[in-house]
């Protein structure tokens, strides 16, 4: 009789293919089943979630907005249906998110190194509250972006703003405001794993200062001076940390001894790899 390998006793992750297909197949059922538990949890409460996303558009001067209350539309019979599954949906992957993030994990980190997870430890840590952040900041600033956009409605005239053009603006704020913020942090990493140093960085800092202003104008969607001002700012400094953070690990790294100096040009040197690299067809 035969029994199934498990991670525990096969440490290296080494298994046939259909054990491997197996695995993923369990943990992206795991994950759709906390995906769909929070939907449900999204559907729960979805009133006090369209309350908190609508804020925003709320606190317009009623000039701008139509009748009384927020005056956001529904345009059809079956729109606010599909809005209530869209909101519930959001809901669901951002609390089933440590679910299906450790699936994901635990599904990969056995194929990694010592060294590529001690990096994914990091980055993982680092860019959780970095999107939040940045989520923060584009709910903060999204009724300024709304108030310009609509400022441009000639005088007499109300525009007919849809729940789902307004849903799709706010989540589409929200995840570039969130994913921008995790640009300075692709920059350490990379200057961790020795592709880009801190000289690189330097040479080139006016021309990455000026590409993020001009990734801010392009990627926020209402395009608005103040909106690229509040995604650039705080950007530039978030990559001027993370510059410090290379110019701190460049020195360290200089300042270490080279094991290898003392060694003559025809002398072999010795086999030092850190643990977790191969050696001799092995991971040690």
């Amino acid at each position: 009789m035969t029994t199934k390998p498990s991670r525990s006793a096969n440490p290296d992750g080494r298994m046939p293919l259909m054990e491997h297909i197996r695995e993923l197949r369990s943990r992206l059922l795991k994950a759709m089943l906390a995906i769909l538990v929070g939907t449900g949890i999204g559907l729960w409460q979805f009133d006090r979630v369209w309350s908190f996303l609508q804020q925003p558009y709320c606190q317009l001067p009623q000039q701008n907005r139509l009748g009384k209350g927020c005056g956001l539309v529904v345009n059809g019979l079956t729109e606010g249906f599909f809005l209530n599954l869209k909101i519930a949906l959001i809901v669901g992957v951002v609390l089933a998110s440590p679910i299906w993030l450790y699936q994901l994990w635990a599904f990969v980190a056995p194929g990694l190194y010592q060294r590529e997870r001690r990096w994914t430890y990091i980055f993982l840590t680092a860019s959780v509250p970095l999107f939040v952040g940045g989520a923060f900041l584009a709910y903060v600033t999204l009724d300024k972006g709304l108030g310009i956009l609509l400022s441009f409605v000639p005088h007499g005239t109300t525009a007919l703003v849809t729940v789902t053009s307004y849903l799709g603006y706010a989540v589409a704020m929200l995840l570039i405001f969130g994913v921008t913020f995790e640009l300075p942090l692709f920059v350490v990493i990379l200057n961790l794993a020795g592709v880009l140093t801190h000289a690189r960085i330097k040479k080139s800092r006016r021309l990455i200062i000026f590409g993020l202003f001009v990734f801010a104008a392009v990627a926020t969607p209402s395009q608005d001076p103040f909106t690229m001002l509040a995604l650039a700012l705080p950007t530039v400094v978030l990559f001027e940390v993370a510059e410090v953070i290379a110019y701190i690990h460049d020195r360290r790294k200089a300042a270490r001894p080279d094991p290898y100096a003392d060694l003559s040009d025809d002398e072999a040197s010795p086999l030092d790899l850190p643990d977790g690299e191969i050696e001799d067809g092995e991971r040690v």
